[in-house]
C-alpha cells in the first residue's frame, strides 16, 4: 500500500525531490507540495534582481506547475503547527494534512523585532520576492523626487544590498543617497583583503558607511543608531540576519540553538524518524552549518534519496557537508569579491563564474515555463 509524502516548502532543497518526483508516485505513493506561493525565488540571485541584472523570470521557480506537471498535489497554503504523534501537519487555512513521511525547506526569515515595525517602505531582504517588490516601488518613486535609503546590517546580504541599489539607480536623473549600517563590523567573518576590498567598492559607488553603530529603532522614515544620531530615509532594507521559523519551537520538536529542527546526518528529526528537512530551516545536531543556500543545493540528492528509502523501508544515506564552500559578492558592477579558505579575488572574473554557477542551477530546475509567464505581484517565496 502507498504512503503519503508531504514536502513542506518548494525552496531548494526540495529542488531534486520536486523534479524527480514522479520515481515516487510511480512506486504507489502520493506526494504533496504545500508552498505559500507558486514561485519560488532563488536567494543566489536576489540582489541582481533588484539591480536590474536580471529579470524576476530568471530567478524563479514555478513550483506550483513543476508540482503538477509530475502528479504532485499542490496546495497553496503555510504550515504552522506539526503533530508527529499523530503524523498531521495544520496549516494556515485550518486544512489539516496527514504524511507517512514529511519533510520542510521552509527557509529562513530575517530577524526583525524589535527593530522593525509595520511600514510599507520597510522591506526585509527575505523573502526574496521583497526585492523584486522593493525594486517596483522605488523606480515609480525615483522619477518625482530625490531618495534616501538605508540598508541596515553589514553582511554580505546587506553589502550586496547596497552595491546593486547604487547599479538600479546610477543612470537616473534623480539622486538616491545609500547609506549602509555595518553594525560592529562590515563584512566581519570574511578576510582582511574581502573587508578592504568591499570598503573600496563602496565608497567608490558613493555608498556612505556606517561602521561601529547599529540600528536601535526603525520609525516611519527615521533609523535612530545606538550612538543616538539619526538617519533619515524615505525606503530601509533590513539584513540583520537570518532565522528558521518558529514552527519546530511552537510544535515542541527539538531544535538548535537557532531554532531550526534538529537533524541527525541522513536529514532526519532526531525525535521523530519520519520527518526531514533541508536548508536554512534544519540544525544539524554533530555539526552546525552557516546558513548558506550551497548547503541546500548539497543536500539536494541526499535528501531526495532518504525520503524515497524511508517511504520504502531501505537504506538511508548520511549528507556529508563537503569542502568548505566558496562565497562569491554581487558588487553592482559586474565586478564580484570572491573567497574560499585563503583564496581572495575580485574582478569580473569572479563576477562572471558567480553568474554561471547560478545560471547552471536554474537551468536544472527552470523546467515550468518561468521565463515565458507574468510577474506575480503578491506572492511570498
Amino acid at each position: 500500500m502507498g504512503k503519503h509524502l508531504v514536502l513542506i516548502g518548494g525552496g531548494h532543497a526540495h529542488m531534486t525531490t520536486l523534479l524527480n518526483s514522479e520515481q515516487v508516485t510511480a512506486r504507489g505513493h502520493r506526494v504533496t507540495l504545500v508552498s505559500p506561493s507558486t514561485y519560488h525565488y532563488y536567494s543566489g540571485m536576489g540582489p541582481g534582481m533588484l539591480g536590474g541584472f536580471y529579470e524576476p523570470s530568471q530567478v524563479r521557480f514555478h513550483v506550483a506547475k513543476m508540482s503538477r506537471d509530475r502528479g504532485v498535489e499542490f496546495v497553496q497554503d503555510s504550515a504552522i503547527r506539526i503533530n508527529p504523534c499523530e503524523k498531521t501537519i495544520l496549516l494556515q487555512s485550518g486544512q489539516s494534512i496527514s504524511y507517512d513521511v514529511a519533510s520542510f525547506n521552509t527557509g529562513s526569515e530575517v530577524r526583525l523585532s524589535p527593530l522593525v515595525q509595520s511600514n510599507e517602505h520597510v522591506f526585509p531582504v527575505k523573502p526574496v520576492l521583497n526585492l523584486y517588490k522593493a525594486r517596483a516601488a522605488l523606480l515609480r518613486e525615483i522619477e518625482k523626487r530625490p531618495l534616501d535609503i538605508v540598508v541596515v546590517g553589514g553582511g554580505p546580504a546587506g553589502v550586496e544590498v547596497a552595491a546593486n541599489l547604487w547599479r538600479l539607480f546610477r543612470n537616473r536623473p534623480n539622486r538616491a543617497n545609500i547609506t549602509l549600517v555595518a553594525g560592529t563590523e562590515l563584512l566581519r567573518n570574511a578576510p582582511e583583503r574581502i573587508r578592504h576590498l568591499a570598503l573600496k567598492s563602496l565608497s567608490k559607488k558613493n555608498i556612505r558607511l556606517r561602521v561601529g553603530v547599529r540600528g536601535e529603532n526603525l520609525e516611519k522614515g527615521c533609523l535612530t543608531l545606538s550612538d543616538g544620531s539619526r538617519s533619515y530615509y524615505d525606503f530601509a532594507f533590513i539584513a540583520t540576519g537570518i532565522k528558521p521559523s518558529h514552527l519546530f519551537k511552537n510544535s515542541a520538536l527539538p531544535t538548535g540553538a537557532d531554532g531550526g529542527m534538529l537533524v541527525n546526518d541522513f536529514l532526519q528529526s532526531t525525535a521523530h524518524p519520519e520527518l526531514f528537512g533541508g536548508g536554512d530551516c534544519i540544525s544539524l545536531d554533530r555539526f552546525p552549518l552557516a546558513k548558506v543556500g550551497v548547503y541546500a543545493v548539497r543536500q539536494n540528492p541526499i535528501l531526495f534519496h532518504n525520503l524515497v528509502a524511508k517511504l520504502e523501508d531501505t537504506e538511508l544515506h548520511a549528507f556529508n557537508p563537503g569542502p568548505p564552500y566558496m562565497l562569491i559578492l554581487n558588487m553592482g558592477d559586474a565586478r564580484g569579491l570572491l573567497w574560499k579558505r585563503s583564496i581572495t579575488l575580485n574582478g569580473k572574473l569572479s563576477f562572471f563564474l558567480k553568474d554561471f554557477i547560478d545560471r547552471r542551477f536554474m537551468k536544472k530546475f527552470q523546467v515550468s515555463g518561468e521565463r515565458t509567464g507574468s510577474s506575480p505581484e503578491a506572492v511570498s517565496e
